[in-house]
């Protein structure tokens, strides 16, 4: 971040493919926000119970204690006292997370936030097109492709399952490059 605005809150999105390091980034940040004693309160999806329940963990392990909600008007009821604001898988959201974001912004808080920008068949994940447009910063994250090791910026699902949301790690995804990623995998199988 280059400069953060003097008046009023702010919108930053982390965004890239799956392994690329989004979570790590949000707990960055998050942490860095503790350390200069601002209040912080996390938020994620109850969906995403891959390592726990009630924290924010990447693919390296790294954790932070967050607060499952089943929806982004829960982290409004939440988010009251916190000058900061981490929000992570928000692809998984309704689209009234863009709502709830600007409304977290106009009210004084910076809103980190942190998600899938495309998903497995390489489209617009969720509401994050929406979120980066809406952001005053967006930090776009490469992960290494699982094929070749070019930096990747798309999710290859391994399996044959099409519905959209499919909670997994490096059993149903690699992270592949442009010319590795297969879209529709299932299909050319």
């Amino acid at each position: 971040m280059t400069q953060a605005p003097r008046q009023g809150g702010w919108i930053e999105v982390i965004c890239g493919s799956m392994f690329s390091g989004k979570t790590e980034e949000l707990i960055r940040r998050l942490r860095r926000a503790q350390i200069a004693k601002q209040s912080v309160a996390i938020f994620k999806p109850s969906l995403d119970d891959r390592y726990s329940d009630d924290e924010i963990v990447s693919h390296s392990k790294l954790r932070i204690p967050s607060t499952p909600v089943m929806s982004s008007q829960d982290i409004l009821k939440h988010a009251n006292e916190a000058d900061v604001i981490g929000v992570d898988e928000a692809q998984f959201f309704a689209p009234d997370i863009v709502d709830v974001v600007r409304e977290l912004a106009r009210r004084g808080k910076r809103v980190l936030v942190a998600g899938l920008d495309k998903d497995y068949r390489g489209e617009p994940f969720g509401s994050l097109p929406e979120l980066m447009a809406e952001a005053e910063y967006v930090t776009k994250t490469l992960a290494i492709c699982m094929q070749c090791g070019e930096p990747a910026n798309f999710t290859q699902r391994l399996t044959k399952d099409e519905e959209q949301i499919l909670i997994g790690e490096t059993d149903i995804y690699e992270a592949r490059c442009r010319r590795c990623y297969t879209p529709l995998l299932s299909e050319k199988e």
